[in-house]
């Protein structure tokens, strides 16, 4: 089964690159095996190890118009997981290319 993962682009995902830890979005369905097959694959890295967590959907007030059937729901919930690096190996995913960092100095 290949499954989508996306990098997290937030500054707190960013902050764990300094640990060799990479933050992606993942289906809920996943587990980590797959986690760790799906970025292997793509990124062309060791995983040492890899941690998920499941973020319930935050509840949203709706209504169908002035006071009427008034209401809660929820939305969808989301997969993080946390992908550690063995030593050595990097993803360039926030890097940005050292032309581009020279000429913003």
């Amino acid at each position: 089964m290949n499954i989508i993962i996306t990098p997290r682009a937030t500054e707190k995902a960013y902050g764990q690159t300094v640990k060799n830890t990479y933050v992606f979005n993942v289906p809920l369905t996943a587990n980590k095996q797959q986690i760790a097959a799906a970025v292997a694959e793509e990124y062309g890295v060791t995983v040492k190890n890899v941690s998920t967590a499941v973020q319930s959907g935050k509840a949203v007030r709706f209504s169908r118009g002035k006071n009427r059937y008034p209401g809660t729901t929820t939305r969808k919930d989301s997969k993080k997981a946390y992908v550690t690096l063995a030593e050595g190996s990097s993803i360039q995913v926030f890097e940005q290319p050292e032309a581009v960092a020279e000429e913003k100095k």
